[in-house]
């Protein structure tokens, strides 16, 4: 079990777990989770860190068949500018490994923005906290569990 699973459990909200085979040699996780699920792109969300002003670290949820608006997320967060962290950042911030950052049950509370098109989907799917794991849950639950707010950011 994960810590995002537990922060889900411990929560009591609805959810459903889905496993795939991850392939290493994937060129994109988040495509990977839609294609092997067979899920519309549009619903399954990648979780991304940024930093900043080059100082707190943010995440930014968005579908992964759009990218995250580095000026979106930044305007989002009320800060001048933001940057992709380095994996170092976000795994030391998350307790994740790449392409398995979930954005419940990290080690530290960030800062969340996701993007306002969860609004238009019933569920999302988002990583469940490691590669070829996939949590299902509804966008209201995740901006609650995630203290987050919806703001434009993918691009």
């Amino acid at each position: 079990m994960t810590p995002a699973v537990e922060q889900a459990k411990k929560a009591g909200i609805a959810f459903q777990l889905h496993e795939y085979p991850h392939d290493a040699a994937a060129p994109s996780y988040g495509w990977e989770a839609a294609e092997k699920l067979g899920v519309a792109a549009e619903q399954v969300f990648k979780t991304l860190v940024v930093a900043l002003d080059g100082k707190a670290l943010a995440v930014g949820i968005v579908p992964v068949n759009r990218q995250l608006g580095l000026k979106q997320i930044a305007k989002a967060a009320g800060a001048k500018k933001a940057a992709m962290a380095t994996p170092e950042e976000i795994e030391r911030a998350t307790g994740y490994v790449l392409g398995g950052v979930s954005p419940l049950g990290q080690k530290k509370r960030l800062l969340t923005v996701v993007d306002d098109s969860a609004q238009t989907q019933a569920t999302l799917y988002v990583s469940a906290g490691r590669r070829g794991l996939e949590m299902v849950l509804a966008p209201s639950d995740l901006i609650a569990l995630t203290g987050g707010r919806l703001a434009a950011i993918a691009v």
